[in-house]
């Protein structure tokens, strides 16, 4: 099997996709954004999640930000790649896409808008598994697809081959607490957070990593709570925790005039926009962009956070 290193872990961020005004995938800036996280130190990256606005994307855009992704990284790191969809048949083709794209791993939902039980759940991973000769990383994210992969799922899952590893994004934290005690009997079993506010409480309950949205905007800033954290050196990685913590606030620049999660999409772009990174803000539509007063309270939020703004890369 391709894929994985066998201890699967620290910051891998779920990589936004940069667009143009005429909402394709702009390519020079998602190469500046794969440099930037790369020289940063992240130990993977995760394209094509919910952070990367797939749900956004055609599969032909999908197809050109995994051409894109793995002819960039060029092995530096492991490259994993989002296949979520509605259905098993849907999601097979995203992940042979993924494969023949050279992708080192595949994150994968449950199916949604269609009620699906536990067997049939895990049916849909079985077969994802059985297609694609790549490890596959479970995504436990509720609040977008309606069901729930609970710890019983999820063992079995991984005993049976099917799962090298989790990302939680229920925002259940006794839940991770006991996925962590699972964990410790499933050998190389990757347990991810996906809690940007949390990092440093899910390594101390022995979380792999981390996989943090914020991580584009500010990959140094978790890099070094992850080093703090897995040094045992904990007041280092509370005050950075803290810091982040604070930042993040950039998510509910746009609330009000939008959701939550359009609130959040824009707000990471227009910050990587304004340290240089990517060319403009443009979200997936029908979400709303960011707009004059809203740019303002991110660029504040990037100054009292320490960060650099301007123009970090040339090309």
């Amino acid at each position: 099997m391709a894929g994985l290193p066998q201890h699967f872990g620290g910051i891998v961020p779920p990589v936004c996709t940069p667009m143009t005004e005429s909402f394709e995938v702009d390519v020079p800036s998602l190469r500046r954004l794969i440099e930037f996280l790369i020289e940063a130190g992240v130990h993977g990256l995760f394209f094509l999640g919910s952070t990367g606005e797939a749900a956004f994307l055609t599969n032909e855009q999908r197809a050109t930000v995994l051409d894109v992704a793995t002819r960039t990284v060029a092995g530096r790191v492991p490259v994993v790649a989002g296949i979520i969809d509605m259905t098993t048949a849907r999601a097979l083709e995203h992940a042979r896409a993924a494969e023949q794209a050279g992708a080192d791993g595949l994150v994968l939902t449950a199916p949604f808008y269609t009620r699906t039980s536990p067997p049939e759940i895990i049916d849909h991973f079985r077969l994802i598994r059985a297609a694609v000769d790549l490890p596959v990383l479970a995504y436990d994210i509720p609040v977008c697809v309606h069901t729930k992969l609970t710890r019983a799922m999820l063992v079995q899952m991984a005993r049976e081959g099917l799962i090298v590893g989790v990302k939680d994004s229920s925002g259940d934290e006794a839940n991770f607490r006991g996925l962590a005690m699972d964990a410790q009997m499933l050998p190389n079993f990757s347990l991810f957070t996906g809690s940007e506010l949390l990092v440093d409480t899910a390594i101390l309950m022995g979380a792999s990593g981390a996989v943090p949205g914020l991580g584009n905007v500010d990959p140094e800033g978790y890099v070094r709570l992850y080093q703090a954290a897995r040094a045992g050196d904990w007041e280092t990685a509370r005050r950075e925790q803290e810091r982040l913590y604070r930042l993040f606030s950039i998510i509910e620049a746009g609330v009000g005039r939008m959701g939550i999660g359009s609130s959040a999409m824009g707000a990471f772009k227009t910050a990587l926009m304004l340290r240089g990174v990517i060319a403009a803000n443009v979200v997936g539509r029908p979400q709303l962009r960011l707009d004059d007063n809203e740019v303002e309270q991110v660029r504040r939020a990037l100054t009292e956070a320490g960060l650099s703004l301007g123009e970090l890369y040339s090309a």
